[in-house]
Parts: structure tokens; sequence; C-alpha cells
């Protein structure tokens, strides 16, 4: 364990900054959290990006290291898989697993914050540092520039090591990017999400499912739903910013109205306060960021979407970012404090698996909005579960290697597509799984994939 005088300085209190604080607390490491928000525990805000949280096995692992998996539980909704609306109002429900063991858990983004938050500053030596904004960091002198927010001051501040979990914006990072051989990329989707909502019934329950994530899927937009634990549901439309129809076209509350009547007429009769939320929440916007390296030397890394947003479309912005800081934690019990064998090999782990999942979240949206109501994605899901039952030790369905293993994230890629090209086969111009010829599975299985167990742990 490092002397509690060997300091860290983290920036952003946000969902990674709050766990990673946490991790080093408990190392006996000195933290400095700052913070650019006021404190979300005393003022009545938002926690930023309001889209809920989907719960999978990587950030549940996470919590549970840290001793707080109980108390999130109290707060979380399972969700066993996802409910379809069709165009007609018909609901089809689709399990995410094999059993009512997987499933997904619905939280609340700032609810989660907060226990962090909570449980982050319950260590003596964790301090949160609020209405602190970052302009940069200067890496040669390891010092962070910052401007109190409330007075305007402006100041630097020195530590042994700074971890950036500052977000997509991180200033950190755009430091980083004015270094030598910074690669960085950044790339928007066309279309942008707003947060809506339905209310609870009359009686305080819930008016739809309340155990299903729910999709409205039209091809090239659609309208999902998370329950929330007052009978809510926190709902979000991906649409695309510009055209007809666009964020851009529907503006005025009767175009919105009309959109909706059109698209997602028992959504709309479950949506009182519709055009006020559509007119008074923000639109956002859905990229993808990639940059390489994470780090300079033992001076500072970068941890979470500040090195690797993501879409939100598998769910797994948040999952990846815990998982950065197990990983980290586990780099340390490997390199004790240093730091820099620490962030090369915390990247090298990483790095790879961010690229992965930042491809399966932009695959999934076409998955989400296009192919969930298709049969023969349908069927070709349900061949997929039944083939894990019969070769667990090969086949494990790719959206459960993601969700609910820790496999990591680019072993479930490659598997993931090899897989496809197998269920492709199987079911090609059959429209029941008991036409499936199960002797051809077992050979292609059986030659084209490894066991399970031999990739599951390599590239954590």
């Amino acid at each position: 364990m490092p002397d509690h005088q060997q300091h860290i300085l983290l920036v952003g209190a946000g969902l990674a900054g709050s766990l990673l604080s946490i991790y080093l607390a408990r190392r006996g490491y000195a933290v400095d959290v700052y913070e650019r928000r006021p404190d979300m525990r005393l003022a009545h805000m938002s926690a930023g990006r309001s889209i809920n949280l989907a719960l999978s096995k990587r950030g549940i692992h996470a919590l549970d290291e840290v001793g707080l998996l109980d108390a999130i539980m109290d707060i979380a909704i399972p969700m066993r898989g996802r409910m379809i609306h069709g165009e007609n109002s018909s609901l089809t429900f689709q399990p995410y697993g094999k059993d009512d063991s997987e499933v997904i858990y619905s939280v609340s983004r700032g609810d989660l914050n907060r226990k962090l938050m909570d449980l982050a500053e319950s260590h003596t030596h964790v301090r949160i540092h609020f209405q602190q904004r970052c302009d940069g960091m200067d890496f040669a002198k390891r010092a962070v520039h910052f401007t109190d927010e409330e007075t305007g001051a402006s100041y630097m501040r020195s530590e042994d090591t700074v971890i950036a979990t500052d977000g997509a914006g991180s200033p950190v990072r755009q430091s980083m990017e004015a270094t030598p051989r910074f690669n960085f990329s950044q790339e928007f989707l066309e279309h942008g999400y707003k947060e809506l909502s339905i209310p609870p019934g009359r009686d305080g329950g819930f008016q739809l499912e309340k155990h299903a994530l729910h999709i409205w899927p039209r091809h090239s937009f659609m309208l999902i739903a998370l329950p929330n634990p007052d009978g809510s549901f926190t709902c979000t439309l991906f649409l695309q910013q510009e055209g007809d129809p666009g964020f851009s076209s529907l503006d005025t509350p009767a175009g919105v109205r009309a959109f909706f009547e059109r698209e997602f007429p028992d959504a709309l009769a479950l949506m009182p306060t519709l055009e006020d939320d559509f007119f008074s929440n923000p639109t956002g916007a859905l990229g993808t960021i990639r940059c390489f390296p994470w780090h300079v030397g033992d001076a500072a890394a970068l941890l979470g979407d500040a090195c690797h947003a993501v879409v939100p479309f598998y769910g797994q912005g948040m999952n990846c970012a815990f998982e950065d800081c197990t990983v980290l934690n586990e780099c340390l019990d490997e390199f004790g404090t240093d730091w820099h064998r620490v962030f090369a090999a915390y990247q090298e782990r990483r790095k790879i698996n961010a690229d992965a999942i930042a491809d399966l979240a932009l695959e999934n949206f076409i998955e989400m909005r296009d192919r969930v109501a298709d049969p023969h994605f349908l069927l070709m899901k349900k061949v997929g579960l039944v083939l894990e039952e019969k070769f667990p030790e090969y086949f494990i369905p790719k959206y459960s290697m993601v969700t609910f293993h820790r496999t990591p994230y680019a072993v479930a890629r490659r598997r993931g597509q090899i897989q496809q090209e197998i269920l492709e086969e199987l079911t090609r111009g059959i429209e029941k799984i008991e036409d499936v010829h199960f002797a051809l599975a077992e050979q292609r299985i059986s030659t084209r994939l490894r066991p399970y167990t031999e990739e599951a742990g390599s590239l954590r």
C-alpha cells in the first residue's frame, strides 16, 4: 500500500471519476477530484447526459469490488428483454438472455453518481472540489490549469499523477492533442437524441411493462423507454438532425404531435407533457471518439469517455468506463507505483477493446432501429439461444458475451462475426426453428470456433 502522502489528482467527478477515486482510496492514495459542475447532491440539476443507464455485468463487477452493489440494486429495475412496439401498436417481447438470470438493470445516472460521490467522500483521503473548471494541462510541469467558477480565479495544481475522467470534451485530452504523434478522431452520427417522459399512472404504477426496455423501431429512427423506480419511464427519441422527419423539421407543437400520432400513437397516449418536454429539453449529439496514446509518460492518463466515447446503443458506455477502472486497478496490483508501466499496460489492454465496443455500438444502432422487428432476425436470435444451450463451451450469443459476461469486447466482436455467419447459413430459407440442421450447426461450430474459455480471458 502506498504512502498516504502520494497524491493523485482526478479531473471529473462523474461516474468514472467517482468510482476511480474509491478504487484509489481503497489502495491508500490521497485523491483530490476536481469537478466543473456544482455538487448535484445539493443543487437541483441534471447529471449530464440524462439517458437512463443500462447496468450490466462489467459495471456490476466494478460496483461489487468497491462495496456499492447492494445499494445500487436497491434503486435498479431489472429489464428481462426488449418490448417491441410495432407500427400497428402490437407488442412483441424478446428476452435478452437464456433465462431470467440474464437481465440488465435500468438505473438513474444521477442517483448512481450521487451514491458514488457519497462513498468516495466517506474515505478520509478523498476530497471533491466542485465548480472548478479544468482549462488544460502542462505535462512537462505536471500542472493542471483550473478556474474557480464561483470567484473567477485561475490557478494551477500539481500532483504526482493526474488521471482525466472528464468526459468526451476532456480539456486534458485536448491538451494531449498538442503533443507529438497524438492521434484523435471524432465522428458524429447524423442522428441526435432528445429526452422525453412517460409519467406514472394515476395509481402511481407503471403504464408499460416494468421489466422491459421498450423500443419503437421505425427503420431510420426510434423511440426507447426505460423504467424508473417511481413508476415513470425515461424516453429517448433518436432521430436525424436534418431532413423530414428530423429535429430540424419538428419545429412546432402541432408538428411534433402529428409526428407522434403517426409513428408512436400508443406512446403518445401516455405522454401528457410531450410538447413541453420536446421544446424544453435540448437535442443531444451522438458521437464516437477515438484517440491514441492514452497517457503521457507517468504524468497523466485518460479514462472513460475522455479517450473512448461511444454511442449508447449497446448500453456499454458506463459499463466500459467502469471496466477501465477495474483494469487500471489490476495493473496497480501488478506494477505498484510504477505509473508509467501501469498506464502502458492499462492502455494496451483497453485500447483494442474500446475500439471494438465503439464499432459494436454503431452496429447495434442499425439492429435496434431496423432489424428487431424482422422475422428472420428474430429466428436467428432464437437459434442462437438454442445453440448456446446445446454447445455452451463454444457458442455464446454476441449480445450475451458483451452484456452478461466479461468477455473482452474485441473477442466478443470477433467471435460474434463468426457466429453471425453460422446463424445466417443455418437459417437461410427456413422460417421456424424446427427446420434448423443441428448436425450442420455442430460441424460449423466445432471447425470455426475455439472453445470460449480459450479466448475469454485474453485482452481484458
